[in-house]
């Protein structure tokens, strides 16, 4: 699997950055833990350019963010709960994870926006109650430019200084990756059949 992402990243370049952490953002199907990571590997031997790499995570991240917003300025709160209910599932995403969102920004406000970009279950859907509570815009698109700048940049940076150790444990990162994945796509699935069962 490191060789087929990266093989990906390294054939799309800098789109491809930003075409994974837009889906990451909107469906988690590779979380940016990996995405930003590997392209910063690609950075560090030189086949795509370090700061390419985070400009596109960063405006793929706040793409998906946005996306988000609108939905939260277009819907009201009952009304999402309900659609989560139903089909939260191909989503992954569940009212409490929508309970979660909205708690966190109640507590933190706007900073919620910039906080929430760089925290894991969070990320998601923290910029469905910007929405709801009517942010404005450019606002929300500082914070969460700013936040999401600083979550791609600290993960590229890690595969950039790691690419060393990338290179020698390449044998062992194959499997993980692949281990990693293929939990994700079972708490896919197990999420779906819970939520099917549930109803």
């Amino acid at each position: 699997m490191f060789d087929l992402i990266t093989a990906w990243l390294a054939a799309m370049g800098s789109f491809g950055v930003a075409a994974l952490m837009l889906l990451e953002n909107v469906f988690p199907p590779i979380p940016s833990e990996l995405i930003m990571p590997f392209a910063g590997y690609l950075a560090a031997n030189g086949t795509l350019s370090f700061a390419a790499v985070v400009i596109a995570g960063t405006a793929g991240s706040v793409a998906g963010a946005f996306l988000w917003y609108q939905i939260g300025s277009l819907v009201t709160e009952p009304r999402l709960r309900r659609f989560i209910a139903r089909h939260g599932r191909w989503l992954t995403i569940s009212v409490a994870d929508l309970e979660r969102a909205l708690s966190w920004f109640d507590r933190h406000g706007r900073t919620a926006v910039f906080l929430g970009r760089m925290v894991p279950g969070v990320r998601t859907l923290i910029s469905i109650p910007a929405g709801m509570t009517g942010m404005r815009t450019l606002p929300f698109l500082l914070y969460t430019a700013l936040g999401s700048l600083i979550w791609t940049t600290a993960l590229t940076v890690s595969g950039y200084v790691l690419k060393a150790q990338f290179a020698r444990v390449e044998v062992l990162i194959n499997p993980v990756t692949n281990i990693l994945l293929l939990l994700v796509a079972s708490l896919y699935v197990w999420r779906l059949l819970n939520s099917r069962q549930s109803r």
